[in-house]
């Protein structure tokens, strides 16, 4: 960066917010009725408890700004609206991802008794019975009061079936084909709510799962996606207890509540917020959080450390091999006018987005894609270039240390003694170097950092999140999982009603801005790296037969000697020359053997090759999907497709964890 750049900034870490998700009966069941007032007392008890929870550690982290606590539920009567209104009354957010659009939504849960009254709710009037007028008003005002996030891709179908059912009262087919429907969209809502969530409250019966959408199939669903629920029966709800994992329902009637249920939810609250790492950490390691904040912008590559990128540039088979291979470092304050112009672009013409959440995707997620980048792949040149280097040094000083032989008389050697052991000097500095600055393991928590955020718009604008019992977990440190999984949670659902139009455009965004790219970039990648390997291989076994050659060569002279056809000063004054050929041959090929080695090129292209070809299966799938009628083009198929990407994702970054993660810079002995 020259003088007259603008200081590059570092992001700033993601306001730390907890985020909880009620799912539970209606008021049209007896036990939840009978029991209302207690059941309301032991959730209150809890939010209470979370609440200190969040104020302790808001203390402990004082380098961290605190987000408002968020409630996501349905909002429909019963539980849902009586955790809404204890949420309203700490000020906490209420966000509601409604399975229907606002007006079925309002339709169907104001629970009208005909297909008149039903209308009117469509059509905005209100409706001749009091009390479904009563509960209608009562969902307008929580709705009024929260962020919504609305599901109405299909809702001209439901709309009929819903119609259909009430205009037919006696017709059990149509009442069933509606409810039928009507739970797979609910069941869609609360897989969101799940995956928003870092905790499920559910007020369930405990007598069955099997209803999609209901709250015992929302417990199951939550639980299946790694979230920890909170099981209040309201037979008995002071009996609350924590379930972790699909098989605690099992045993839910000897699944005990334990005596330290207060601290149990403190740890999960801190355990969701608080990051495995320090905030502030001095020192040239950067451990931590350190890492991403703590970290120098420079504005491109530094030639010195392009050792392991030439590589791949001389042996590729693409282009120059002596091309420039430097790289200019995209400023994250340029990346939305540049790299992420398309996407954000395409995301703004999306039917009925909304421009401040696309500003908000670009500040809080882009933005810290392109400083990681950067960081990261500085960071890959000093590590990977640093271990090529080590390579070459070691073959140059062994081969330098011998070099006198045919050169100068043994007194002389001291010259070349001295050469290599500045050689072997800068092999242990350029180590020591590595390790104390950290180089590979701060590469590998910045990339993990940037992939994550590289993708994170295409699982945004449609809602989509990875939940917090599913993300991975690093060998040494989790924070880069920790920023990423609370910078999207910062940005949140995006305040839409998804349409089918709106569906059409964003599988054009994904296939044409993620999936496609990344397709091609690996396969492009996989070939290089094959190449790659392929072309190291045959410089090492060719350096490897020079060395035989040289070795004959030199016995051949020797026995010609002993037939008078070669002369025998000719092969004393030569043979220190052989001796020379015989050790460089073999040590250079062996450090070409050691940095294909080292490298992973073939297991890499593996890697890369089944990343595109998982890829290609999705764009062939989006595009199948992207020929459906409107009326086949439905949120939950689309989203199926997203977490399949977001899955490729994860495994390509866990694999090329495998692959690295025992690879430290060493001394290449």
């Amino acid at each position: 960066m020259t003088k007259s750049d603008p200081v590059v900034l570092p992001p700033q870490l993601p306001a730390i917010g907890f985020s909880i998700g009620v799912t539970g009966h209606r008021l049209t069941h007896a036990q939840y009725v009978r029991n209302e007032q207690r059941i309301r007392s032991v959730i209150d008890t809890i939010f209470t408890q979370v609440t200190r929870s969040l104020t302790d550690i808001a203390q402990q982290l004082d380098g961290l700004d605190q987000a408002t606590t968020r409630l996501n539920t349905l909002m429909v009567d019963g539980a849902d609206q009586l955790a809404a209104q204890l949420a309203l009354d700490r000020n906490w957010q209420l966000v509601c991802p409604l399975p229907f659009g606002e007006k079925l939504n309002l339709a169907i849960n104001a629970l009208p008794q005909n297909a008149a009254d039903a209308r009117a709710l469509l059509a905005g009037t209100p409706p001749a019975d009091a009390e479904t007028k009563i509960r209608a008003d009562r969902i307008n005002e929580f709705n009024g009061k929260s962020q919504i996030f609305a599901l109405a891709d299909q809702d001209e179908r439901l709309t009929e079936l819903y119609l259909a059912m009430l205009d037919a009262p006696g017709d059990a087919g149509k009442s069933d084909r509606f409810v039928a429907e009507s739970s797979l969209r609910a069941a869609l809502a609360g897989r969101i709510i799940a995956e928003q969530s870092d905790l499920i409250i559910g007020v369930w019966d405990g007598v069955s799962t099997a209803s999609a959408g209901g709250t015992g199939h929302t417990i199951a669903q939550a639980l299946e996606l790694g979230c920890t629920v909170i099981w209040i029966d309201p037979a008995s709800p002071e009996d609350w207890r924590f379930l972790h994992s699909p098989e605690s329902l099992a045993i839910l009637d000897r699944a005990p509540s334990g005596p330290d249920r207060e601290v149990a939810l403190d740890e999960l609250v801190r355990g969701a917020l608080v990051p495995d790492a320090a905030i502030d950490h001095e020192g040239p390691a950067k451990e931590g959080l350190a890492a991403l904040v703590g970290a120098e912008w420079e504005a491109k590559s530094w030639r010195l450390a392009h050792a392991y990128r030439r590589v791949e540039t001389m042996f590729g088979g693409t282009g120059n091999p002596f091309r420039s291979i430097v790289q200019v470092y995209e400023r994250p304050d340029e990346i939305g006018e540049g790299s992420a112009k398309g996407v954000l672009g395409s995301a703004r013409k999306l039917p009925g987005a909304d421009d401040r959440y696309v500003d908000k995707l670009e500040r809080v997620a882009l933005r810290k894609f392109a400083w990681a980048d950067g960081i990261s792949a500085r960071l890959s040149d000093h590590y990977r270039g640093g271990m090529t280097v080590n390579f070459l040094l070691s073959a140059i000083a062994i081969v330098g240390g011998v070099l006198y032989l045919p050169l100068v008389d043994p007194e002389q050697k001291w010259g070349f003694a001295l050469f290599e052991f500045c050689v072997l000097l800068a092999i242990v500095v350029l180590t020591w170097r590595g390790i104390t600055y950290r180089w590979h393991g701060r590469w590998f928590e910045t990339r993990r950092v940037a992939e994550y955020f590289r993708h994170s718009p295409f699982l945004l604008l449609l809602g989509v999140a990875r939940p917090s019992g599913r993300w991975p977990t690093g060998t040494d440190t989790s924070w880069p999982e920790w920023v990423a999984r609370h910078s999207l949670r910062q940005i949140g659902l995006p305040p839409i009603t998804i349409t089918s139009a709106y569906l059409r455009g964003y599988l054009n965004l994904l296939l044409s801005e993620h999936v496609k790219p990344q397709r091609d970039y690996h396969a492009g990648k996989a070939e290089r790296l094959r190449t790659v390997h392929h072309n190291l291989d045959k410089v090492s076994e060719f350096l490897f037969k020079l060395a035989i050659l040289s070795v004959a060569a030199y016995l051949l002279l020797k026995v010609g000697t002993a037939f008078d056809f070669v002369d025998p000063a000719f092969v004393a004054k030569t043979s220190k020359t052989f001796t020379v050929l015989g050790v460089a041959f073999p040590t250079f090929g062996a450090a070409i053997a050691g940095i294909r080695f080292f490298g992973d090129f073939e297991r890499f292209a593996a890697i890369s090759e089944v990343t595109s070809q998982r890829l290609a299966a999705i764009a062939a799938r989006i595009e199948l999907l992207s020929s459906a009628e409107d009326r086949e083009l439905d949120y939950g198929r689309v989203t199926e497709l997203v977490h399949a990407a977001d899955d490729v994702v994860v495994s390509e970054i866990e694999n090329w964890q495998a692959v690295f993660s025992g690879k430290h810079i060493t001394v290449p002995v």
